[in-house]
C-alpha cells in the first residue's frame, strides 16, 4: 500500500507526452521495498510507458570520502542487477544529481523521486523542481510514518513523539505490494556509468581518500538482508538485555545500510514485528521512534550541525556557565582523531569506528560525551565530535548521526545534577562502564580487529 501521504508533487507542472517514466532514486538506494519506485511503476503502468531510474553520482557529497562511496557503489551495483530483473534500465551518472535529472527528465512524462532530509538533499529537490518542465512526485519512503504526518513541529524528546508515532502505525505498518513494469526499458540507449567495475567508477571521483572502505562492512541490499537474519536468528531475543554491552555483539547493524537507503525501515519492522520475541518492542523503539525524532529534527530544525542550533537553550545555558571550569584532560582534535588520550576505553571506541567504520552506539554516547569534557570550548567539542563522526561513520552525515551527536550535548534530553565542565547536562564516565559490562573485554575485542 502507497499511503496518499507519502506522496508530495514538488512542483506545478503539468502531465505531459513521454519516452518514459522517471524514478529518480537517490536517498533509497534498493530495489525493494520502496514507495517510490512502485508508485513511479504503477504511474508507469497506467501511461502505458517504461520505468528508467536515474542516480546522480556526486563528487561534492559534503564530508563524504573513499569510505562512504565505496559502499554506495557496491549497494549500486545490486541495484542495477535487480531492476535489470524487473525489466527496468538503471542509469548513473557523475553529475549534480539535479543537474543529471534534469537532463533525462527532458524525455520523461514525469519524475518520481524519494525523500531526503538533509539541507543539501532538499535543495537537489527543490533545484530539480525549478528546472523540470513536467511533474516531480516526492514519495516518502525513507520513513515508516511521513515526518509531517508525526508532527507539524521540531519535538522535544522522544517522550513527546512516540505518542503521536504509536497512533499513526496502525495505518502505516503495512505490506507494500509491489508490481512488474508492463513495459521494458532494458533496450533504451542510455549512457551511463558501467557499475559492473566499482573500483574504475571510484577511482574517477574527485573525493578524499584519507579514510579506505570497510572490511567489515560491504554494502548492498543483500549485505542488509543478511545481518537482520542473523540479528532475527540469534540476537533479537536477547536485544532489550544485552544491547548496551559493547563487548558482546546483539546489534543490528543495519544502521549503515539504513543510511544508504539500501534496506527499508518498514520491510525490517514488519519482520521483526513477525519474531514476536521480547526484544522486539525495544528495537522497534530504536527502529522507529528514535530514528524519526532524527529525523523530525533535522527536517524542522535547519541548524541541526551547528552547535547554537542543535543544542537545546537550557543545555547552551549551563555548558556556558561552566565553560570555564578546569578540565581533567584537554586534548587536540588531531590528537582525539589518533585516539590518544588517557582513556583506553574512550580509544578503543576510536579505533572502533576507525577501522570497521561503525562504533558501537553506548560507546557513541560515552564517546561524545567525553569530547566534550576533554575539549577547550563546548563549541570545540561538537565540531570535533561532528567532523568524527561524519568522517569514519558509514552512519555518519545523515539525521541519526547528527542527532546522536547533539544529544551528548544535551539535545532530547533533560537537566541532571550539576556536575563540573558539563554543568546539567548528563555526565558518563568509565566507572560506569565498567559497572554495566566487562569494558576491558571490550578493549580486547577491538583490539583484535587489527589483526
Amino acid at each position: 500500500m502507497i499511503q496518499p501521504t507519502r506522496i508530495k508533487p514538488l512542483n506545478g507542472a503539468e502531465p505531459r507526452r513521454g519516452d518514459y517514466v522517471l524514478y529518480w532514486m537517490q536517498a533509497s538506494q534498493r530495489a525493494e521495498c520502496n514507495h517510490a519506485l512502485e508508485y513511479a511503476v504503477r504511474r508507469a503502468n497506467e501511461l502505458a510507458l517504461p520505468v528508467v531510474v536515474f542516480f546522480g553520482l556526486t563528487d561534492k557529497f559534503p564530508e563524504a570520502n573513499e569510505r562512504h562511496y565505496a559502499f554506495m557503489l557496491e549497494g549500486l551495483a545490486e541495484v542495477k542487477d535487480r531492476l535489470e530483473k524487473k525489466g527496468i534500465r538503471f542509469v548513473v551518472r557523475q553529475s549534480a544529481p539535479d543537474e543529471g535529472v534534469a537532463a533525462l527528465g527532458a524525455r520523461a512524462a514525469l519524475v518520481v523521486t524519494d525523500r531526503g532530509y538533509l539541507r543539501v538533499q532538499k535543495a537537489w529537490r527543490a533545484a530539480a523542481a525549478a528546472r523540470l518542465n513536467c511533474p516531480l512526485i516526492q514519495v516518502e519512503t525513507d520513513a515508516v510514518v511521513p515526518v509531517e504526518e508525526t508532527s507539524a513541529k521540531e519535538e522535544y524528546a522522544a517522550a513527546t513523539i512516540r505518542p503521536k508515532i504509536h497512533r499513526k502505525l496502525p495505518d502505516y505498518l503495512v505490506s507494500l505490494k509491489e508490481r512488474r513494469p508492463a513495459k521494458t526499458s532494458l533496450p533504451l540507449d542510455l549512457e551511463s556509468l558501467d557499475l559492473s567495475d566499482t573500483a574504475g567508477v571510484l577511482s574517477r571521483l574527485r573525493i578524499d581518500r584519507s579514510v579506505k572502505a570497510s572490511a567489515h562492512f560491504p554494502g548492498g541490499t543483500s549485505e542488509a538482508r543478511k545481518h537482520l537474519q542473523v540479528f532475527l536468528a540469534e540476537k533479537i531475543g536477547h536485544f532489550r538485555d544485552l544491547r548496551n554491552n559493547p563487548a558482546l555483539d546483539f546489534l543490528s547493524h543495519l544502521s549503515p545500510y539504513l543510511h544508504f537507503g539500501q534496506i527499508s525501515p518498514l520491510f525490517i519492522a514488519l519482520k521483526v514485528r513477525e519474531s514476536e520475541t521480547p526484544g522486539a518492542e525495544a528495537f522497534l523503539e530504536e527502529l522507529i521512534v528514535r530514528r524519526e525524532l532524527s529525523l523530525n529534527f533535522v527536517h524542522y530544525n535547519g541548524r541541526y550541525d551547528e552547535f547554537e542550533g542543535a543544542v537545546p537553550a537550557w543545555a547552551q545555558k549551563t555548558l556556558e556557565a561552566h565553560a570555564g571550569d578546569p578540565r581533567p584532560a584537554c586534548y587536540t582534535p588531531a590528537e582525539l582523531e589518533a585516539g590518544r588520550t588517557h582513556d583506553p576505553y574512550w580509544n578503543a571506541a576510536q579505533l572502533e569506528m576507525v577501522v570497521t567504520g561503525k562504533m558501537h552506539g553506548y560507546m557513541r554516547m560515552y564517546w561524545g560525551k567525553k569530547i566534550l569534557e576533554w575539549s577547550p570550548s563546548v563549541r570545540e567539542a561538537f565540531r570535533t565530535a561532528l567532523h568524527l563522526n561524519n568522517k569514519f561513520e558509514l552512519d555518519g552525515r545523515d539525521p541519526n548521526g547528527f542527532t546522536g551527536v547533539a544529544w551528548c550535548f544535551g539535545k532530547h534530553d533533560r537537566p541532571w545534577r550539576t556536575r563540573p565542565v558539563f554543568g546539567a547536562v548528563r555526565y558518563m564516565n568509565d566507572r560506569g562502564l565498567c559497572r554495566k559490562f566487562d569494558a576491558d573485554q571490550y578493549v580486547k575485542k577491538v583490539q583484535a580487529l587489527k589483526s
